[in-house]
């Protein structure tokens, strides 16, 4: 059972130490059959995906993992949940956004992201 927690947490800290640095260079990480939600807006495939990771409005980005937990994502050992909690900085600013992702990691030969989900967490008022 152990295995599942190692894979989810090398790809955490791949996943957002290749965001902070590039993020074209995530479209490995991606499928044609992939799926990312990002604050409500769905797109599919590599080339959709990247492209909206890439034209975000900021051009540095700083994030912190806060917290993570991976699940077996079905009987086989095939696919991972991944959910992380975290904050993240961007351009400078001194004030961090908290932010909420969930993934769900498919091994089809090589492991990958099937979904994507990104929710920034706004404080309650």
């Amino acid at each position: 059972m152990a295995d599942f927690q190692e894979v989810g947490k090398q790809f955490i800290d791949f996943y957002y130490q290749t965001f902070d640095g590039g993020r074209p260079n995530l479209a490995a990480l991606y499928r044609e059959s992939s799926m990312l939600t990002f604050e409500g807006t769905p797109v599919m495939g590599v080339a959709a995906i990247i492209e909206k990771l890439t034209n975000l409005p900021f051009e540095q980005v700083q994030h912190r993992v806060d917290t993570s937990d991976c699940q077996p994502g079905d009987a086989e050992g095939k696919s991972i949940v991944v959910l992380v909690t975290g904050a993240l900085m961007v351009d400078g600013q001194d004030r961090p956004m908290s932010f909420t992702q969930n993934f769900v990691l498919k091994n089809d030969g090589s492991w990958h992201v099937f979904n994507d989900m990104f929710r920034l967490v706004y404080p309650a008022a």
